[in-house]
């Protein structure tokens, strides 16, 4: 019998069914004292009524892809890119099955910088540095309006969007996008910690967010890509043969203008993005605030959800996650890294803090819930 699935979203710990939402345009919106934004959830096989369909499955750049949660949104208080961690988070042990090993070497390989312990016997987890991890990010920098002391946030109200484009230093892109999204970090150097804290003498690391957003700038042409390796095609060696050259060109072998070109970040895609962001100092290196737009993609078609939640791997290694899944929900979580957590008193034995949203994935019943098919 195909399995039936409930989607929820929200910021906090009570979350709202969105279910209904799942595979349309219709984004979701999440709202809370420290982020605000819109995720749209697609689940291939997961039936809906055809006048809402959005067909993200069938575009030639996602082709394989069975599932995809994006994310447009903006954190409302200065944070670290170091700092801000993507992955999922369990309540309970997990019943994980023979040659889990496989898995976890696998995940690993697509994701240098993933954290984890699945094998706690009270909260498991699997964290990795959002900007790291992601297969799909643009960072958009946007500007106060000049008649008020609002910035552009993100919203579903396009037309009204658009027509606050000439009080903005860059337009947000659409969401949920008409196609999907590729990488593009060509206004990211302006979230240095460096840029910043030069845009307002006397002012602590981030900077003045006032005096940065007083002085409307022109969206920046794509700063030249200082990158001259291959782009890693999936193998880990060139994978991890990329993020040593990075780090050695970083490290300062360029000279003048060429070393001047490595700090304007500019990728050619996302395995370069992502390589580079390996690296600790990199992350720390980018201050997110509230005039920095992350629009992010994560999908991946390693997991499957019809006839049967499958999760295939490479050498033809499955699992019918079915057999083990216990029903306890698989919670997509972005957070704030724990050691940096304003907030005191919480639980020491897990590496996180404030989550700033959430989706969560569970078993349904005949009642909000959609079958797979």
């Amino acid at each position: 019998m195909p399995p039936r699935l409930r989607v929820l979203a929200g910021t906090g710990t009570t979350l709202t069914p969105i279910t209904h939402l799942v595979n349309t345009s219709n984004a979701f919106s999440l709202v809370s004292n420290r982020f605000e934004g819109e995720v749209v959830v697609c689940i291939k096989g997961l039936t809906h009524p055809e006048k809402d369909a959005y067909n993200y499955f069938e575009c030639s750049e996602r082709q394989g892809i069975t599932w995809s949660i994006q994310v447009q949104g903006r954190f409302l208080e200065p944070i670290s890119a170091d700092d801000v961690l993507f992955g999922n988070t369990f309540d309970r042990p997990l019943g994980l099955p023979w040659g889990s090993g496989a898995a976890l070497k696998f995940m690993s390989f697509i994701d240098p910088t993933l954290e984890h312990d699945l094998t706690s016997r009270t909260q498991p987890w699997a964290l990795s540095p959002l900007v790291a991890t992601m297969p799909h990010l643009i960072h958009t920098r946007i500007a106060r309006n000049r008649h008020s002391n609002d910035y552009l946030a993100p919203s579903s109200a396009h037309s009204s969007r658009e027509s606050t484009t000439t009080d903005t230093e860059s337009s947000l892109p659409p969401f949920p996008p008409k196609t999907p999204i590729s990488d593009d970090t060509s206004q990211l150097h302006l979230a240095r910690t460096d840029v910043l804290s030069s845009s307002s003498s006397g002012s602590s690391s981030y900077g003045s967010i006032s005096s940065l957003s007083s002085t409307q700038i022109t969206s920046p042409a794509p700063p030249p890509s200082y990158f001259a390796t291959a782009t890693p095609n999936g193998s880990p060696k060139e994978y991890r043969n990329t993020i040593s050259t990075i780090k050695k060109k970083v490290r300062g072998q360029g000279k003048g203008k060429k070393k001047e070109a490595y700090r304007l970040l500019g990728f050619a895609d996302a395995s370069q993005r992502r390589a580079y962001f390996s690296s600790t100092t990199h992350r720390q290196d980018i201050i997110f605030g509230p005039e920095d737009t992350l629009t992010t993609d994560f999908c991946y078609g390693f997991l499957e959800f019809t006839p049967s939640v499958m999760l295939r791997l490479p050498g033809g290694l499955s699992f019918d996650l079915m057999r083990y899944w216990d029903g306890q929900p698989v919670r997509f979580v972005c957070c704030e890294r724990k050691s940096r957590e304003r907030e005191r008193g919480q639980d020491e034995g897990v590496p996180w803090g404030q989550v700033f949203w959430s989706v969560v994935i569970e078993m349904g019943d005949d009642e909000g819930s959609l079958v797979v098919s």
